[in-house]
């Protein structure tokens, strides 16, 4: 790629703070490729992203197979043999045969191999009586069978130029499988993005280490690290900084150098300790800050150095880099990595953007004046009742330093801006978490 920088495009806006739907139009506006390609091999190639569209070179199956160990026969050569078939050939997979079923004949066929050539039926060998007549095998076949029954026919799963994948899709197990049954041995994929992950505050304490008076051990670095290694991201952990503007600014500075993207836990809010926005403005581009949603208002996005046409930093121009500031809250900022930070830094490197899923499911509970204008992200457990009916129960406790809410959670319910009162019964959106792999 000739140009891999961000879009030097600021968004500037009046308002106070931004609604939801504002900010992922800035952030997919904002969001370039900035990743190179690699070949992989299937085994590496779990979790990674494609970066050009793969069709398939063949037929699978490549013949028509038995589905089942059994008998295989021509269905309307039951009616001349009443069901009594002498079985003429062994048939098993990997090892085809070029000779014809004889007319009236069965063949002892196993799961997986080619149906020779006249038989379009199998039987399951459970449901048929096998005999010896003259020292020959004869079968017993039920007469219950439909043409075509236990066989796999050519071309079932995959025609030759079907699509397997499109740039931008992410390997799961089950498309390593396809790929492996087409014969594919490396995938072209992209690199993996690198982000550097930091925490800030003087209050913030490694775990392990001894608490001082006013500290708070770092739960929002396990957390984020976790969340970026389920994206697939490359993370380095660069520590904590120091409520000190200059030592921000400095160790800001020298990741935007070398990663290619930032992203930091707390500092970007209004407060005279939080460095992080003003960094950024020093710094670089910001391209929004405060969204009107709740947990995680004052998230921030923006872009560190660089000029236009120049992600690498050649023709000694600086390199520019993406910073994502989440809330310092755990709640807040796990709401907003999922929301914005999550989509953000996979199409940052070739995914597509995919807008999280939302289930309609009725809720267990109610609310009965949500502040207007504010998109509000509830931690939610679905519930099942003993006739089956599946609700969904919001944690009762709102605090967004509430880990425990997590804990207990499956997903978040999304009450938009325009909602003032829930219902119990009436439907709410639910984001399971299952989609993020966690």
């Amino acid at each position: 790629m000739d140009d891999k920088r961000p879009i030097d495009d600021c968004f500037f806006t009046d308002k106070d703070r931004l609604t939801h739907s504002e900010a992922i139009a800035i952030l997919k506006a904002n969001t370039p490729l900035v990743v190179g390609t690699q070949t992989v091999s299937l085994q590496q190639a779990a979790g990674r992203i494609v970066s050009q569209a793969i069709k398939s070179p063949m037929a699978v199956p490549r013949a028509d197979n038995s589905a089942v160990d059994g008998y295989a026969f021509r269905h309307a050569d039951y009616s001349l043999t009443g069901g009594f078939f002498p079985v003429t050939a062994l048939l098993a997979a990997g090892h085809p045969t070029d000779m014809p079923l004889a007319p009236g004949a069965a063949a002892r066929i196993f799961t997986g191999a080619w149906m020779p050539e006249g038989a379009d039926t199998v039987a399951m060998q459970e449901d048929c009586e096998t005999h010896e007549q003259d020292g020959e095998p004869f079968v017993v076949i039920p007469p219950e069978l439909n043409v075509g029954a236990n066989r796999r026919k050519a071309g079932e799963d995959l025609n030759p130029g079907d699509g397997l994948f499109e740039a931008g899709d992410r390997l799961r197990p089950q498309d390593i499988a396809a790929a492996a049954s087409v014969g594919q041995a490396e995938l072209a994929v992209y690199q993996r993005l690198s982000v550097a992950l930091f925490s800030t505050g003087d209050e913030v304490t490694e775990p392990g280490q001894p608490l001082e008076p006013g500290g708070l051990y770092d739960a929002n670095k396990s957390l984020l690290q976790t969340l970026l290694n389920a994206a697939g991201a490359d993370v380095t952990d660069c520590g904590s900084l120091a409520d000190d503007a200059s030592v921000v600014a400095e160790a800001l500075s020298r990741a935007a150098q070398t990663y290619d993207a930032i992203l930091t836990s707390g500092g970007a809010s209004r407060g005279v300790e939080d460095h992080v926005v003003t960094t950024l403005d020093k710094l670089g581009t910001r391209h929004m800050w405060q969204i009107a949603i709740k947990p995680g208002r004052p998230m921030t996005f923006g872009q560190i150095g660089g000029q236009a046409g120049n992600q690498s930093g050649a023709d000694g121009d600086e390199p520019s880099c993406i910073l994502l500031g989440l809330p310092g809250n755990p709640v807040a900022a796990f709401v907003c990595f999922l929301l914005y930070a999550r989509p953000t830094l996979m199409a940052m490197a070739g995914a597509k953007w995919r807008d999280p899923e939302t289930y309609s499911v009725a809720a267990d509970f109610t609310i009965e004046a949500k502040k207007p204008d504010r998109r509000e992200f509830l931690r939610g457990r679905l519930v099942r009742a003993a006739d089956g009916t599946l609700t969904v129960r919001r944690f009762d406790r709102d605090g967004s330093g509430l880990i425990t809410g997590l804990r207990e959670a499956d997903g978040l319910i999304e009450i938009p801006e325009n909602t003032r009162t829930v219902r119990a019964g009436e439907p709410v959106s639910f984001m399971p978490f299952s989609q993020f792999g966690i």
